[in-house]
C-alpha cells in the first residue's frame, strides 16, 4: 500500500506520520459507533462494542505511552496534554464497564452511546485548529519517526493479545 506525503511523492504506508495514524484510528472507531447506533441486533451490538473497546484500548495505550509524552516534551503545553489524559481516564472507566457487560444488560446501549459522545469530543479537541495534532505539527515533531513507533507498539500490543 502506498500513500502520498505532503510533497506529493509516493511513500510506503508504513512511513505514515503519527497524526495520520491516530486520525485513521479515530475514523475507524467513528464508523463503528455509527454502525452501533443503527443496529438493534444484540449479536451485532456485542461485536461492535468489542471492536470499539479493543481499538480504543490500543489507541489510548499508544497515545499515552508514546505520543502524549513526545507532545509534552516538544510543546510544554500542559493544558492540552492534561485534558487529553483526563479524557482518556474517563473513557477507560466506561470501557471497562462495557467490556464486562453485553447487549442484554439494561445500560449497555446507553454506555456505548455515552462513550461515543466522549470520544467524539476528545477527537474534536485533538483534531481542531490549535488542538494537539496541529500543535504537534507546529512544534516540528518528527511525526514520521513517531508514527513508526506508534505502529510498532500497536502491532506489539496486538500480538500480545493474540498470544494471551
Amino acid at each position: 500500500m502506498v500513500t502520498s506525503g505532503r510533497s506529493g511523492r509516493a511513500r510506503p504506508a508504513r512511513g505514515r506520520d503519527a497524526v495520520a495514524l491516530l486520525r485513521a484510528d479515530h475514523q475507524q472507531v467513528k464508523q463503528w459507533f455509527a454502525q452501533f447506533k443503527k443496529t438493534s441486533d444484540a449479536a451485532r451490538q456485542n461485536a461492535l462494542a468489542r471492536d470499539i473497546c479493543h481499538a480504543l484500548r490500543l489507541h489510548t495505550t499508544i497515545e499515552e505511552e508514546i505520543f502524549y509524552p513526545a507532545f509534552l516534551a516538544a510543546t510544554q503545553d500542559k493544558d492540552i496534554h492534561h485534558e487529553a489524559e483526563v479524557e482518556h481516564h474517563g473513557a477507560k472507566e466506561l470501557l471497562a464497564e462495557i467490556e464486562h457487560s453485553t447487549a442484554s444488560d439494561d445500560y449497555f446501549r446507553a454506555k456505548v452511546n455515552v462513550l461515543g459522545e466522549m470520544i467524539k469530543h476528545h477527537v474534536k479537541e485533538e483534531e481542531k485548529p490549535g488542538g494537539m495534532f496541529s500543535e504537534a505539527r507546529k512544534a516540528k515533531m518528527d511525526l514520521i519517526a513517531l508514527g513508526e513507533r506508534l505502529a510498532e507498539r500497536k502491532s506489539q500490543l496486538e500480538s500480545q493479545e493474540q498470544a494471551a
